[in-house]
């Protein structure tokens, strides 16, 4: 399972506290980072020593602040939250009254603040009805009518992303030699396409590590002849980043 995957399928309960429990690994994973932690091993997080579960624990604080401050700053395509609203619970979460929220503001009004908390804690009822009839419809639905992931660095999610498991298969058959490492044998000229064929091309590339524009230049050659063109779609549509002088590259 990809950290997207681990990340999107994850239950609320390790949404906030940023890791899951892997039985199979016997290990507690970072959701973000994808960071493990054997049980019946002794870590050492940032000077202290400490048994599997506190030093995941540990490490989300150390390495990702809080997750909340994740949420928070996540892009509004996965939040659903404006500006003045992450800026209104950031002051929440931090215990800030209505009286200070309107003076830290600089203006407005204690009735307007209040308005915002109100109509949020109408939000949290509408998700928790919206959350149960997706995971309804979710135990219904068949494998073939599930979407496509769609990666963090995505810059714009559109139709491009509407493909289905089923259709991503045929896709990786149609345009791969096989579907393990094979070569790709044309880069196809639709979007939807694109996004599947560098999706698989991606699971070349490890999470967390930077390459150099030569080590990426080899991995993607060895699926096909034009890597120029494929390491740029691999930027342009957000699943890499890189360096401003092209020194370094890594996976978004």
């Amino acid at each position: 399972m990809n950290l997207d995957e681990r990340f999107w399928s994850s239950s609320l309960e390790d949404l906030m506290q940023g890791y899951a429990y892997d039985s199979l690994k016997e290990a507690y994973i970072c959701i973000i980072c994808g960071k493990l932690y054997e049980k019946g091993i002794i870590y050492n997080e940032k000077g202290i020593n400490a048994e599997a579960e506190k030093a995941a624990k540990l490490h989300i604080e150390s390495e990702h602040s809080s997750m909340f401050e994740f949420f928070i700053n996540m892009d509004k395509k996965y939040s659903g939250l404006t500006e003045l609203q992450k800026e209104l619970l950031v002051m929440f979460y931090n215990g800030f009254t209505d009286k200070e929220i309107v003076e830290k503001q600089g203006g407005g009004s204690t009735s307007t603040i209040r308005n915002h908390r109100f109509s949020m804690k109408e939000k949290e009822k509408q998700a928790k009805i919206f959350l149960a009839i997706m995971s309804l419809l979710n135990s219904k639905s068949k494998r073939e009518e599930s979407f496509i992931e769609i990666h963090r660095g995505a810059k714009m999610v559109d139709e491009r992303y509407s493909t289905t498991e089923k259709e991503k298969e045929k896709i990786i058959t149609t345009y791969f030699e096989n579907s393990e490492n094979g070569k790709l044998i044309t880069f196809p000229s639709k979007e939807k396409k694109k996004i599947v064929v560098l999706q698989h091309i991606m699971q070349s590339f490890e999470f967390g590590k930077r390459y150099t524009e030569k080590e990426i230049n080899e991995v993607l050659e060895g699926f096909y002849s034009d890597f120029v063109t494929i390491r740029r779609y691999l930027i342009e549509y957000g699943f890499m980043d890189r360096e401003k002088d092209c020194s370094y590259y890594w996976v978004r």
